[in-house]
């Protein structure tokens, strides 16, 4: 399908993007960084998963449920409860 390619450079730039912070963060602890300033970009960074995994859930409902809904049965069924759970997982982080 036309576009995939480009959507999964997309993710892949976006998951790179995250993986710099986080070796930021290491580098803020080895150069002895005020304690505060590590806790903020902590929470950049988390936030930058957290929208990352919502971006992923988005797409899920949208490609995967729906055409399990639509298709209807067992993998109907199964496919919303994996995205009830995904939702769960979420909110409990």
């Amino acid at each position: 399908m036309p576009g995939e390619k480009k959507h999964k450079d997309d993710v892949l730039m976006r998951l790179r993007r995250i993986e710099g912070q986080v070796r930021g963060l290491q580098r803020l602890v080895e150069q002895e960084t005020y304690c505060i300033d590590i806790l903020t970009q902590v929470s950049a960074t988390t936030r930058a998963l957290q929208s990352f995994a919502l971006q992923l859930l988005d797409e899920h409902m949208a490609t995967c449920v729906s055409d399990a809904v639509a298709e209807g049965g067992e993998e109907k069924e199964k496919k919303l409860r994996e995205a009830s759970n995904a939702i769960a997982r979420l909110v409990r982080s």
